[in-house]
């Protein structure tokens, strides 16, 4: 028999993981009125339909083909583990001129590191918040791509972003991701954020993913780049040495910080 009861109640979880970033086994319980295994077993299912992830106590949604977090919850999440993915990718620009900033929370406090570098940078963004920070630096110069500006990361697509990136041979491009997958490669839900990720990977000479743990082994919609595109990946201690041995067969350095 269909258990409607079970599908209302993981999908209200699915909602409240969605809205606030991570849930509770334990206030999901007291919420909903049920045993703490009730819940457990709907975070199972959630898992097995690759919905959410299992953390310690609790779960946190998955960036998959249907959802993208907004901004404002990029911005709380994790904080401290993508400051020190930035910090950490900042050291790996090495002697770089020009540097591609992508969209997303991470890429952006990169961009919001680049004071530390005196010498001149010639900075290209597609996330409006990364050139604000950028142009507040005085030694660099910084270009926006033009395009359409999507709402929920304040970032340009289309075709006059691509048509932009076309025209330039950059250093480095910092890039983030949606899903990084051993077999997949690098993955967003959105087609049109994919064109422009692919477009500024190709007009980079070297290339550095920054982005959380949680990122890999995920799978989205439209892929953009392989692992092997990349020169270095940089991200927390979260994931494993034997994902990182893995990924770094495939030639990237991984940096765990």
């Amino acid at each position: 028999m269909p258990d409607h009861a079970g599908d209302a109640r993981r999908a209200a979880i699915l909602t409240q993981a969605r809205d606030e970033g991570s849930v509770s086994v334990t206030e999901l319980a007291r919420a909903l009125q049920v045993a703490t295994e009730t819940v457990r077993r709907d975070l199972k299912a959630l898992v097995d339909a690759g919905l959410v992830r299992r953390t310690h106590g609790g779960a946190r949604p998955v960036e998959g083909a249907g959802f993208e977090s907004e901004l404002a919850h990029r911005a709380t999440s994790m904080l401290p583990e993508k400051q020190r993915i930035a910090d950490a990718a900042i050291e790996e620009l090495g002697n770089a001129e020009s540097v591609y900033i992508d969209e997303g929370f991470t890429p952006d406090l990169v961009a919001r590191g680049l004071g530390r570098i005196s010498r001149p940078l010639a900075v290209l963004t597609n996330s409006l918040a990364a050139a604000q920070h950028v142009s507040e630096f005085a030694q660099h110069t910084v270009y926006i791509v033009g395009g359409r500006v999507r709402g929920r990361t304040q970032a340009t697509v289309d075709e006059w972003a691509q048509r932009m990136l076309a025209e330039f041979t950059l250093d480095v491009a910092v890039m983030g991701a949606n899903g990084v997958n051993q077999e997949r490669g690098l993955s967003t839900p959105d087609p049109v954020v994919a064109a422009v990720k692919r477009a500024a990977v190709a007009a980079a000479r070297r290339r550095i993913f920054v982005g959380i743990h949680t990122k890999f082994g995920v799978r989205s919609f439209a892929h953009f780049a392989d692992i092997a595109d990349f020169e270095v990946m940089v991200t927390d201690t979260g994931l494993s040495n034997h994902v990182a041995h893995r990924l770094s067969a495939l030639g990237p350095r991984v940096i765990r910080v």
